[in-house]
């Protein structure tokens, strides 16, 4: 009776991990069991595409109005601004004269905004609650320069002055601020001069989407920079928006009906998602638990453990892979449900959170494909080639960040793509994948020979040995593991310990003794009670 119950047990474990690592279509073969889950998957790949794409265009509306209002600031409040910006500033100026226009321009444009400004624009208070522009100034302490002698006497230490006008001083006589002595500026002594001033604005594109509109503001501010002390001051111009809730919000129409039907979508999107998130968390509980089981079994009967690559076969991935997506999708819907009702304004933090969630949601149907032999081929061989590929780019890396400082070093001050770290970083990887080749040879300056012997020697080493070499072996490591995979789905994979004991039976006589329907009978009356919830419904 005892050899029975261990044959009964044994056999019971082995039904349940066939069930388990069956794919839908196997289990509604064996029990009829309907893939429902599949179906949840499926509704919430189309609900949450669907809820990222109207959210996506919304943002697009709010990106669009903070470059367009950045964009005409420019030209209302830069003196000779061209519409394009000749680096990363606006444009320079070169005399002292252009200066003073320049600063008396930007003020003046504030003072008569409303009568010259097409957009819907008003006053904001700055950081002093108070209404106005600031002018501030920075500059060496003391010190007096005489260049045709090469003599330099000056403090290193810097003070900052400023100036706070309002809009009563600038609708007076504008000659009582301009001739202040503030603005008497000592330029072998000025670092920088910086304007700021807030504005209010109001989005009204929206309401053409049927959706509420949004309030601004925007945090302005124009700077004069004379760092380099180079004859050439640079200008800068930085809007920083902010939405705001808007405080009376009074708009006739079916504007608001919509946000509601809106709001039930996203609601509903996040029950989907919290139904997805539940039962793949019980799917992994439940398949930790079996896991278990067939560790005691196989230590018990066998007396030694089971290696680490059949213990990692019952965590399935894609399961958690589901639920972080599920869990971005929920935090994201709850912060678009705020923003739709004007209480947040975090938009760029919800797109992150939606984007990715979709991304995953996505590449998780990838799972579904892997039920067929001809896509399997793409996952088992991204599988088995990345331990490898992982490890050489490690390798590889090291010697990218070697050429990444080093032409950050030598060529930075003669190649506008190898200024900043990150920009080099990205130069090198456009190279690597054959991008813009000729314009960075040719963009090199020659003002020094050996800089310019240099570049030639770094550039063509590190594409012949990054595209010939590194790029070739990448390859290589991919191809090698998927000529694998094919050569075992061709010849059989090897078998591991869990894969033989999902076997059936060992031997013909076996089977002939023991008849199917006797042993489904004996594994239902057996079975404790408490083992119920192990049949996993995965």
């Amino acid at each position: 009776m005892a050899h029975l119950d261990s044959e009964v047990k044994e056999e019971c474990l082995r039904e349940d991990l066939k069930f388990y690592f069956m794919n839908p279509c196997e289990k509604y073969r064996a029990r009829r069991q309907l893939p429902w889950k599949l179906g949840l998957q499926i509704l919430k790949i189309v609900m949450v595409t669907t809820q990222l794409v109207r959210f996506g265009l919304s943002n697009q509306l709010v990106v669009a109005f903070k470059e367009e209002n950045t964009v005409a600031f420019k030209h209302l409040f830069l003196k000779g601004y061209s519409g394009i910006d000749e680096d990363d500033y606006s444009y320079s100026v070169y005399t002292q004269e252009d200066v003073y226009e320049s600063i008396f321009f930007a003020i003046n444009q504030y003072h008569h905004l409303k009568n010259i400004s097409l957009g819907t624009l008003g006053y904001g208070e700055n950081e002093d609650n108070r209404i106005g522009l600031k002018v501030c100034k920075q500059h060496y302490k003391k010190g007096s320069m005489f260049p045709s002698n090469e003599t330099l006497n000056i403090d290193s230490d810097t003070e900052r002055d400023c100036l706070h006008i309002d809009l009563q001083a600038l609708s007076k006589n504008p000659q009582d601020w301009k001739n202040s002595s503030f603005f008497r500026l000592e330029f072998y002594r000025l670092l920088q001069v910086e304007i700021s001033f807030h504005l209010k604005g109001i989005d009204l594109q929206t309401i053409h989407f049927r959706e509420l509109p949004d309030c601004y503001i925007f945090q302005n501010t124009i700077t004069f920079d004379n760092r380099a002390h180079s004859g050439k001051i640079k200008i800068y111009f930085d809007s920083d928006a902010h939405i705001e809730e808007c405080k009376d919000l009074n708009i006739s129409g079916s504007i608001q009906k919509n946000t509601q039907y809106i709001l039930v979508f996203d609601a509903f999107v996040i029950v989907i998602c919290l139904a997805s998130l539940i039962l793949c968390t019980r799917s992994i509980v439940l398949a930790l638990k079996l896991r278990k089981r067939f560790l005691n079994f196989f230590l018990e009967k066998y007396k030694r453990h089971v290696c680490n690559a059949d213990q990692w076969e019952f965590i399935n991935g894609w399961y958690v892979l589901v639920i972080i997506s599920d869990l971005m999708t929920i935090i994201g819907s709850i912060l678009k449900m705020e923003i739709k009702a004007k209480n947040l304004t975090n938009y760029d933090l919800c797109s992150i959170l939606l984007g990715t969630s979709t991304l995953l949601v996505w590449v998780g149907v990838i799972r579904y494909l892997g039920y067929f032999q001809a896509y399997n081929v793409l996952i088992l061989t991204m599988q088995a080639s990345l331990p490898k590929v992982l490890r050489f780019c490690a390798c590889a890396g090291m010697i990218y960040l070697g050429y990444t400082f080093c032409g950050w070093i030598v060529l930075g001050p003669y190649h506008d793509k190898f200024e900043d770290l990150d920009t080099v970083a990205e130069c090198l990887f456009s190279l690597v994948n054959g991008d813009d080749m000729f314009a960075t040879f040719a963009q090199i300056q020659k003002k020094s020979i050996l800089v310019w012997l240099f570049s030639r020697l770094y550039l063509y080493s590190f594409i012949s040995l990054f595209i010939y070499m590194i790029l070739s072996l990448f390859i290589a490591l991919i191809t090698d593991s998927y000529d694998t995979i094919k050569k075992y789905q061709q010849n059989g994979f090897p078998d591991t310990d869990l894969q033989e004991f999902l076997k059936d039976c060992s031997s013909k006589e076996k089977c002939q003794k023991e008849s199917s329907a006797f042993l489904s009978c004996i594994c239902c009356l057996r079975r404790k009670g408490s083992d119920d919830h192990l049949i996993l419904i995965n």
